[in-house]
């Protein structure tokens, strides 16, 4: 019988985020890593928006932040707001090249590449009520523990998705 070995079990990129945008997930991922904090990509919200990086602080806050790429990116999307119905705080992440004075000023700022990042403006809180807190916390394990299933057994994980 074959078996996986940890090397076996990298998730692939799944296809819908430039080199840019990777680097810079990655970038934030590693940043909150250095916090405590535990983050899943491309989270699916109960709203149907998908959120672009989602923290699970140790204190189980949960922030989210949306990655932008380029300057077109950020024009074209309208929809960042209603993130924020999903969190305890929302930022922006963005590449150091990024014309940071064009982001609004309520909403927490990362500059990130593929290495690393910094937090150059907290996030303002605006805590979740505990209901809404329980359901998207469960959200994320359960999208986690499944992504891990579908991962470690892809033919055994059928009716499971995010």
């Amino acid at each position: 019988m074959d078996r996986l070995s940890d090397a076996d079990l990298i998730l692939p990129p799944d296809g819908r985020q430039s080199p840019g945008a990777l680097a810079i997930q990655r970038g934030v991922r590693r940043h909150f890593a250095s916090l405590g904090a535990v983050t899943l990509c491309e989270l699916t919200l109960a709203s149907w928006r998908r959120a672009d990086v989602m923290a699970l602080l140790p204190d189980g806050r949960l922030t989210i932040v949306e990655v932008k790429s380029s300057l077109a990116d950020f024009r074209a999307d309208g929809k960042w707001h209603e993130y924020r119905d999903w969190c305890d705080s929302f930022s922006f992440a963005v590449a150091p090249d990024f014309p940071l004075e064009v982001l609004p000023e309520d909403a927490g700022l990362i500059v990130a590449d593929a290495f690393g990042a910094e937090m150059l403006r907290a996030a303002p809180a605006h805590p979740l009520a505990p209901a809404r807190r329980k359901a998207v916390t469960l959200r994320f394990a359960r999208a986690a523990a499944g992504r891990l299933h579908r991962l470690a057994d892809p033919d055994g994980a059928a009716g499971l998705r995010d």
